[in-house]
């Protein structure tokens, strides 16, 4: 079978009748359909923070911290453990670590500026919304912010003991086939140059997206 073989119709994608304000199509798309989420915002103390990635490298010891924070890198999932209540279907015990990277400005012992990358990990246990198994996976995923807020010199790891605000997401999700109703493809008017004159008329005439006759009209004749 196909989306176009299959006996009911209605709930695959092409064109349909009903144009009420512009509606015109059903599409499948992939998306990634979110079950549950949850957030926790918390303030950690006295974090021993491990250095990487010295830029300079072989910064001159002790380093003056001056600011920290996660821009840029993936947050990532370890230990990650789902426990399901027999009580509760569909829901179960999340337990993971979530592992941000954050970057660390600093000025060293000869009053250089540097940076250096490490990671704030995180244990995390949370009841979520976990769907019964099925043939698509379903995954849990981790976002994460932080901020260090201050921090101080550790001789002994050669990293700093920090303070910062954490901010983490954990979300239940997986990667599906969506049947959605389409106003059809978004129209992106021309940019607006700044200078100069048009002297391509005519030239641009393609369309911005492919047009396709419906397998339905074609079929059906």
């Amino acid at each position: 079978m196909s989306f176009y073989t299959d006996s009911r119709p209605g709930i695959f994608p092409g064109q349909t009748n009903n144009v009420t304000n512009g509606l015109c199509e059903r599409i499948c798309i992939q998306a990634t359909k979110v079950f549950d989420a949850c957030m926790n915002q918390s303030q950690i103390e006295n974090y021993s923070l491990t250095l990487t990635d010295f830029n300079p490298a072989n910064p001159t010891t002790p380093l003056n911290f001056v600011s920290g924070n996660s821009l840029g890198g993936t947050t990532t999932i370890s230990n990650l453990v789902i426990t399901r209540f027999d009580d509760r279907p569909n829901f179960a015990r999340v337990q993971a670590t979530i592992n941000i990277p954050v970057t660390v400005t600093y000025t060293d012992a000869n009053n250089t500026p540097g940076t250096a990358t490490g990671t704030i990990s995180l244990n995390q246990d949370v009841i979520l919304y976990v769907p019964q198994p099925s043939l698509t996976p379903i995954d849990v995923i981790a976002f994460g912010s932080a901020v260090i807020a201050e921090g101080s010199y550790n001789p002994t790891t050669g990293g700093f003991t920090i303070s910062a605000c954490v901010t983490t997401i954990l979300k239940v999700v997986a990667v599906v086939d969506v049947l959605v109703p389409s106003y059809g493809y978004c129209p992106i008017p021309p940019c607006t140059p700044f200078t100069g004159d048009d002297i391509c008329p005519g030239v641009f005439e393609l369309p911005l997206y492919p047009t396709a006759v419906s397998p339905q009209s074609t079929t059906n004749r």
